[in-house]
Order: C-alpha cells, then sequence, then structure tokens
C-alpha cells in the first residue's frame, strides 16, 4: 500500500494543551493498543480526540478540532472553522489549520499568527493573540455512528454477531471478548448487495501512514473501501473511506482511534455479456459513520492486489489482514 506524509507545515490557527499535572508519556513509539482500557494507561491517549463548540460574539461561529497522538509526548491539531467534519465542516469550507506539538511540563505548545489555545480539563480556551481577548471554546467529545449497533432486517444474511460467524473456518478468528480479527473471508458469495459492518482501529500512536490500524473492506474480494486510522488526516483515497486507488471520500469521517465505526454500503456488480464481456461497471455508495462520502460511484477496475479478479461470478466479503490488530462486530449483508 502506499504510504503518506503527514502533515508538518506551521499553520495561523494555535492549539495549546495542558493537562493538569500531566506528564510526559514513556517512550510509546511502537506501542499497539487493541483495547481502550488498555490504551488509557498511555497520557496520550487521554489528550488525543475531538473537541467542539464555537466563537464568541453575536456572530458566533461552530469551531472544531482533531488531536492526533503522534507518540511520545508529540501531537498534531487540526482547526476547523464551521464544526468538525460531518458536523458542518466540509471540503468545500475554509481549509484546515493543522501545526504540531511537543508536550512539555504538561502542556503541548503551538505558536500561530493569530490565536493561542489552552486545553486543560477537557476544554479548548482559544485566545487572539493580538490582544489576548477570548476567540472561542471547545469541549471534548465523543462522537457515534448514527448507525451504530443496526439490527440486521429481514433476509439479511448474518456474517458476525458474536454468535454466528460465516467466515471460514481456519481463517475467522475470534478474541476472547467477541470480537472478529482481520484476514477473515466469508463463506457465502454476493453479486448486489447491501452492508452493515462495524469496526474498531487500534491506537498506535508512534505508526504512521499505512502501518497506522490499516485494513481493508473488499466487496466482492474485489473492491476496497480501505479502514485506516486516518483520524485528522486529508481524506485520500488510500485512507479510511477511501475507494482505494479510485476515489477521495468526499469527507475524512474518520473517529479517533479505538472508537467504534461504522461502514453501510449499497453494492451493485460490475455486468457482463454472455462472452464474458464486461459491459457495466461494479458501483457503490458508501456511508462512514452515517455520512454519506461516496455516491453512485463506478468502480472502473478490481483494487491493487484485491484477491479475487473482476468477473461475473459472486464474490465474498473479505476483511484484509494488514498486520494490524483490527476488530470487527455486527457484520450482515442484505442481498438485491
Amino acid at each position: 500500500m502506499n504510504s503518506y506524509s503527514w502533515p508538518t507545515r506551521f499553520i495561523p490557527l494555535a492549539l495549546l494543551a495542558c493537562l493538569a499535572g500531566a506528564t510526559c508519556a514513556a517512550d510509546n513509539s511502537k506501542a499497539v493498543y487493541d483495547d481502550p482500557k488498555k490504551a488509557a494507561e498511555d497520557p496520550d491517549f487521554a489528550i488525543q480526540g475531538e473537541y467542539a463548540g464555537e466563537s464568541v460574539g453575536e456572530k458566533k461561529t461552530k469551531l472544531g478540532a482533531q488531536i492526533v497522538a503522534l507518540g511520545n509526548g508529540k501531537f498534531l491539531g487540526v482547526g476547523y472553522v464551521g464544526g468538525l467534519p460531518g458536523d458542518g465542516w466540509t471540503k468545500e469550507g475554509e481549509k484546515p489549520m493543522r501545526s504540531e506539538g511537543q508536550l512539555k511540563d504538561g502542556q503541548v505548545l503551538f505558536v500561530g499568527d493569530d490565536h493561542n489555545a489552552v486545553l486543560k480539563d477537557g476544554v479548548i480556551t482559544v485566545t487572539n493573540k493580538s490582544d489576548g481577548q477570548l476567540f472561542g471554546t471547545l469541549k471534548k467529545i465523543e462522537r457515534k455512528s448514527p448507525t451504530l449497533g443496526a439490527k440486521p432486517p429481514q433476509g439479511a444474511v448474518i456474517l458476525f454477531d458474536g454468535k454466528t460467524n460465516d467466515f471460514k473456518e481456519g481463517n475467522s478468528k475470534v478474541t476472547a471478548d467477541g470480537l472478529l480479527t482481520q484476514g477473515v473471508t466469508s463463506k457465502t458469495t454476493f453479486d448486489d448487495f447491501t452492508l452493515h459492518i462495524e469496526f474498531r482501529l487500534p491506537f498506535q500512536p508512534g505508526a504512521r501512514g499505512q502501518g497506522r490500524g490499516n485494513s481493508g473492506l473488499y466487496m466482492q474480494s474485489r473492491y476496497e473501501t480501505q479502514m485506516l486510522d486516518s483520524f485528522g488526516l486529508e481524506g485520500k483515497h488510500n485512507e479510511c473511506g477511501g475507494i482505494y486507488s479510485i476515489k477521495d471520500p468526499d469527507v475524512n469521517m474518520c473517529y479517533p482511534p479505538l472508537t467504534w465505526q461504522t461502514y453501510d454500503v449499497d453494492f451493485t456488480a460490475a455486468k457482463f455479456d454472455a462472452d464474458g464481456k464486461k459491459i457495466a461497471n461494479a458501483k457503490m455508495t458508501v456511508k462512514h459513520n452515517g455520512v454519506i462520502v461516496h455516491k453512485d460511484v463506478e468502480l472502473p477496475k478490481a483494487t491493487t492486489a484485491a484477491p479475487v479478479k473482476e468477473g461475473p461470478e459472486p464474490g465474498p466479503i473479505y476483511l484484509q489482514n494488514h498486520g494490524n490488530p483490527v476488530r470487527y462486530r455486527n457484520i450482515w449483508v442484505v442481498p438485491k
């Protein structure tokens, strides 16, 4: 898979993140957490996450921030004017403001041209750099996908729900707490369908690019919607929500690592004539955490390294193993 160069350029918005009594974490550059309880022991995990609020004054504007842990007390701060992605901000809106900082003496300092901000006790207080006046405040929040826990309708094929497991024997693994692991292929094959899946990406603060919580959902084992910890990134085809090698998501809806996320997919298979010649491309609509990130997108080719080549035969659902501990639950498909 392609690598990704993380943004490091300096930007106008400044974020000053302070946690009362916080100290720099021990070396976590190689840490891999697949359980929120274990991750909570890492001080960086408490700082990372999403923050939402608004500016002061008569014309209040929604503000959003995403704080991304980069390991060893380093953080990427991403500021949004208009709200968080999926909650006001879109790609057509004002460009997100990004910079990095290092945890030191209980605070992470990002110095910008226009603003300073202090994060303390889960609240970011933003002030104007010119006069020190309050610009706005943001509080830490935890968003949940509106389709989380969606129940399979009548006629659905249950692929995995903790009891039913339709994935191939010998390939399928279930954790002690009843979650499915990566690298599995369904026994049942499908043509046209709708699909629901819930997935949880690991917390790997020292990892970057395609080495950070990587997996993928393959329709018919041919066409991949990428799974990756791309929280706070720009939203590319090889990031979470992207159709790998084909299209960027309309908005990056990736939640922080170890948050349960959802894909809801409406898939139409490619069509072939009697001689096996393709006469219509496959296409799909994808909702990521309840937000449409692809609408009726044509898929002119199978994903690079897809387990199954394009063809008229139905294909299974495949969850890619890229060496990272991604977890899944509540997977079902409704054939059309």
